[in-house]
């Protein structure tokens, strides 16, 4: 019998970063302490401080991205980078180094997809109320319109498997790329797990990039949208209700002032209230449609998902089976 062997996880760090000078440095020489196997990427977006510099002086591999938007880069490092378990978190200090082999080993012993780090105290967020209070709203939300799989949607510090990130159809531009991951794996149902961490403030001289009103805009616009793609029946639903609801509230009194007198003096509010009523039919129609268009591409996705090896150690393990099944070239089977 052929002595099995096993191979080591290759783990790959994925540091999107953005004018985090101060901070670069020390979060690689943790990580490289915490993870001493793994290769440590930054993905320098259009800094115009000395970050790359930073980074690649403490020994990363800095690549730059010339997109600007988190959601771009992390699209690029997906595309780009090739291992077995891939780890994300940010350069800005407030996710510990030290934790990323507990996520790493949940990921592993838990057969998970996605392993998010939430954020234990993510409600001060730094100090900044209006963080705090988009962060309370928009995890409330996915609640009630994706699922309960996660939360805290918005943590960047995140593990993955091979087959999650390679079968991640990735859009978003910018903060939202987390919201987009998270109905990625809600949608599919895919294994996924949590673990509570420990969220730090940013040093002094590192500032965050998030603007509260426009953020949370571009944040509530892609659960508009991701809502659309993954639950349009829901979506075009409530179009149909609120065409509907108006519909009758302006057809009733006409309808009323109809059967007492005989009459439709009021002829421009009955057009209106007849054209919101096939809005109202149309929107179902739409629903019903893009439903079973939906459903399709989810099964799609899915079995696309499913024909990936979730690692190159399995590949390698099923390379090896295949070459011992092969006979040797130039040699026959030696009849019994």
């Amino acid at each position: 019998m052929p002595h099995e062997v096993r191979h080591e996880p290759d783990i790959a760090v994925l540091l999107p970063c953005y004018n985090e000078e101060p901070t670069i440095a020390e979060v690689v020489r943790r990580f490289r302490e915490a993870l001493p196997s793994a290769a440590i990427y930054v993905y320098d977006n259009n800094s115009r401080d000395l970050t790359a510099l930073r980074a690649r002086a403490a020994g990363a591999t800095v690549i730059r991205e010339p997109r600007q938007g988190k959601g771009n880069v992390v699209r690029r490092m997906f595309a780009d980078i090739e291992a077995d378990i891939y780890l994300m978190a940010d350069g800005d200090g407030t996710y510990a180094p030290e934790d990323a082999p507990q996520l790493i080993n949940t990921l592993l012993t838990e057969r998970c997809d996605m392993v998010v780090g939430t954020r234990r105290g993510v409600t001060d967020d730094a100090g900044r109320s209006g963080h705090a209070f988009g962060n309370r709203i928009f995890n409330s939300l996915y609640k009630r319109l994706f699922g309960s799989d996660f939360t805290d949607i918005f943590s960047g510090y995140r593990v993955f498997t091979r087959r999650f990130v390679k079968s991640f159809p990735a859009v978003s531009g910018g903060f939202e790329i987390e919201t987009e991951m998270s109905v990625h794996a809600s949608q599919l149902k895919l294994p996924v797990s949590e673990i509570a961490l420990d969220y730090g403030r940013r040093p002094e001289g590192s500032s965050s990039k998030l603007s509260t009103y426009r953020d949370g805009a571009r944040i509530l616009w892609m659960f508009a949208m991701l809502m659309k793609e993954t639950q349009p029946l829901r979506f075009f639903g409530a179009f149909a209700m609120f065409f509907l609801g108006s519909s009758l509230f302006l057809m009733t009194p006409v309808l009323i002032e109809f059967a007492q007198t005989g009459l439709v003096p009021r002829m421009p509010t009955w057009v209106l209230s007849v054209g919101l009523l096939l809005l109202s039919m149309l929107s179902v129609v739409t629903g019903l449609i893009l439903d079973s268009v939906s459903r399709g591409r989810a099964e799609q996705k899915r079995i696309f998902y499913l024909s990936m090896p979730s690692g190159r150690v399995e590949r390698r393990e099923r390379a090896a089976e295949q070459t011992a099944l092969k006979p040797s070239r130039g040699k026959t089977p030696r009849a019994a």
